[in-house]
């Protein structure tokens, strides 16, 4: 590797079909397991097999698009990663947690938890949420304005740190002979109070294996990338072309340094949706399957969304309308919005051919091809300054995640991008990030 020690980082982002919106109706997949706490604990102990830095749950707080055209609903992501962990070792395990829908205190507390736990796996993707259908679901008419959201969750950050601090590692000094559990002198009140949050403290969990558990970011507006500079240690993100990936880690990388961060400690993974197959045209037909199982009318409803804008009553095989919002107009998930309209205008698609480009990734790219045809993409983008890693986004599950680990994995392995056995406990160790010190 001409004295390179970088190393890959993958993370697989798990959704019960698949992540293609027709993998539900396709034969290899298992729709009817979406509650099923043994089929998920089946996919991490693949991803652990194939020594993946850790997996992936997205969450949301409302049933969104067409109920009848998809897998909706499902288990709550730290409950159902709780059960993972007691069936697993090393696998790192990430979870999506709304910053404006709870409470810092509550969610510090089940992080905590989780992370004694799995010994020290624990991961939060910080998310400020995106709809008014959530919002709706907890007491508003309207969502929060978008730069308020996320100068609440800078806050909110800023608090789940405090907490998980309040005690010391060593805090706890069991002396049964003298009758003391924890020295009170290293268990601290955070006292708390700001513009969002008043919060006395100590958290009601001890200190964790990590410190902290590993912080992950999920957004690329403007307000979400100077979010995950100044907190971030892993960004999910979506880029389409190896120069909008080169331009956004070089972006964030460089807001990162003027926080006073080493760019190395924000590990940037974009996602993939690999489409694999033994040879080139095997992995098109399996592509091409996809798409013609695809009701039109859910992802119409889930590019209405993205686009904040009703398509229903355009032509499926016309242009997107002359007119769309803009992305200043738009009060959910920005950088999405800018993303597909950015595409259909570049690649001058109708609606039912954007459609199509969107169902394996809702944006994210897509590749189809071989496992070698695959292993080259990631090396490419690896080495190009565009990734740190990837978040591996398999079109249909399980097959896709065992094809994944089973035939590109070992030609990564090869390359010597990639790990031949995990050599830490932890996921920080997993992303060669430091135990945080106590402040």
């Amino acid at each position: 590797m001409s004295g390179d020690t970088r190393r890959l980082h993958l993370n697989a982002f798990l959704m019960t079909p698949g992540h293609h919106d027709a993998a539900w109706r396709h034969p290899q997949s298992q729709p009817h397991r979406a509650t099923d706490v043994t089929y998920f604990q089946e996919l991490a102990r693949t991803a652990e097999r194939g020594l993946l830095d850790s997996i992936f749950f997205a969450d949301g707080l409302a049933i969104w698009h067409r109920i009848g055209g998809n897998v909706s609903g499902g288990l709550e992501p730290l409950t159902l990663l709780s059960a993972i962990a007691v069936v697993t070792e090393h696998i790192g395990l990430i979870s999506t947690a709304s910053t404006t829908f709870n409470e810092p205190f509550h969610l510090a507390r089940k992080f905590a938890s989780l992370d004694h736990i799995s010994g020290g796996r624990a991961g939060w993707n910080i998310v400020t949420s995106g709809s008014e259908e959530e919002a709706a679901n907890f007491n508003l008419d309207e969502h929060l304005e978008h730069g308020l959201r996320y100068e609440r969750a800078a806050e909110f950050v800023e608090v789940t740190n405090k907490l998980w601090d309040s005690w010391a590692d060593d805090a706890v000094v069991l002396d049964r002979t003298a009758g003391v559990y924890a020295d009170t002198a290293k268990v601290r009140r955070i006292e708390h109070v700001g513009r969002h949050f008043k919060v006395r403290g100590p958290l009601n969990v001890q200190r964790i294996p990590q410190g902290r558990p590993l912080l992950v970011q999920a957004g690329s507006s403007e307000d979400g990338k100077e979010f995950a500079a100044r907190y971030a240690e892993a960004i999910f993100t979506a880029q389409q072309t190896l120069s909008d990936g080169q331009a956004f880690y070089k972006d964030v990388k460089t807001r990162a340094e003027r926080y006073g961060r080493r760019p190395v400690n924000l590990k940037i993974l974009p996602g993939i949706c690999p489409i694999i197959g033994s040879t080139e045209a095997e992995a098109r037909r399996l592509e091409d399957e996809l798409t013609g199982l695809q009701v039109i009318d859910y992802g119409l409803a889930q590019l209405s969304s993205m686009l904040n804008t009703d398509l229903s009553g355009y032509p499926l095989d016309g242009p997107l309308p002359d007119v769309l919002p803009t992305e200043d107009d738009v009060n959910g998930n920005k950088s999405r919005f800018t993303l597909v309209s950015e595409l259909a205008r570049r690649d001058r698609l109708t609606i039912r051919q954007i459609i199509a480009r969107l169902g394996g990734g809702r944006g994210h790219r897509v590749f189809a091809g071989t496992p070698e045809q695959i292993a080259d993409q990631l090396e490419e983008w690896f080495r190009e300054g565009a990734a740190d890693g990837f978040n591996v986004m398999p079109p249909i599950l399980p097959t896709g995640l065992e094809d994944f680990v089973d035939h590109v994995v070992p030609i990564l392995q090869r390359r010597g991008l990639f790990r031949t056995e995990y050599t830490g406990r932890t996921l920080r160790e997993h992303y060669g990030l430091d135990r945080p010190e106590r402040v």
